[in-house]
């Protein structure tokens, strides 16, 4: 009997000292506050701030820009937790920090969400379906301040670089006098060099009347012979027809 009794004893007081253990344990958490992760949510007070105002009421304008620029808090608080999850569980596996910080970015993460509500459900009170698209607008509206407040930047960046690096940009006076303009003579652009024209052919040479017609041969007739006479060389070998003119000086003849 005594050896049944032992480790049921055992069992009972084992379980027991933990039930104890872990209800002083939490009692012990609840009270203990931890730092906030992130400071104070200053567009939030300031959106509660004009939603209470009474006299006069706060217009409705007013109203909703002041929950966008919330809106806009929240979504760099989002954008922060995410980059920083992943750092700061390597960390506590590590053990290289306390948990004390885990447990603020835990808390900070639940509050987040439960502003994310809040946010959507006052969006949907000005408009309905807004809260679904507020914090699209809100995120453009991040990135646009961001790309100008990065070219604002940008002159007091080049200057600190210039002076760093010993780099100026030189900038001539007026008190130097105009700047000399090229002369007349580069402005106007050279004529182009005179081409060469093809020669003319020379006439062909005329051929002289023949001595054996006595001058009674026609006009057309010499410079019909003397053509015949240039495409002889060129015709075939064939035999060439008499001509007519040659049939009329035999009949003189006879």
């Amino acid at each position: 009997m005594a050896s049944v009794l032992v480790p049921v004893l055992y069992v009972v007081i084992v379980f027991g000292s933990l039930l104890v253990f872990s209800s002083f344990y939490r009692r012990r958490n609840a009270t203990i506050v931890y730092d906030p992760y992130f400071p104070q949510h200053r567009e939030r007070d300031i959106y509660v701030s004009l939603l209470q105002k009474s006299d006069p009421p706060a217009p409705e304008s007013l109203l909703k820009a002041a929950l966008v620029r919330r809106a806009m808090t929240d979504v760099s608080r989002i954008l922060r937790l995410r980059e920083d999850k992943p750092a700061l569980q390597n960390l506590l596996q590590k053990g290289s920090i306390g948990d004390d910080l885990w447990n603020s970015f835990l808390a900070a993460e639940k509050e987040l969400e439960a502003e994310i509500l809040e946010v959507v459900g006052e969006a949907n009170t000005f408009v309905e379906g807004w809260g679904s698209v507020i914090f699209q607008t809100a995120t453009e509206m991040m990135h646009n301040e961001r790309m100008r407040a990065l070219f604002e930047q940008l002159p007091a960046m080049r200057a600190e670089k210039e002076k760093k690096y010993g780099k100026t940009t030189a900038i001539k006076s007026s008190t130097q006098g105009p700047l000399a303009l090229p002369s007349a003579a580069l402005l106007v652009p050279a004529t182009p060099a005179a081409i060469p024209l093809p020669a003319t052919p020379a006439p062909p040479p005329e051929t002289p009347v023949s001595a054996k017609t006595n001058g009674l041969t026609p006009p057309g007739a010499g410079a019909e012979s003397a053509f015949s006479d240039a495409e002889g060389p060129m015709s075939p070998s064939s035999p060439r027809s008499p001509s007519k003119s040659a049939a009329k000086k035999a009949k003189k003849r006879k």
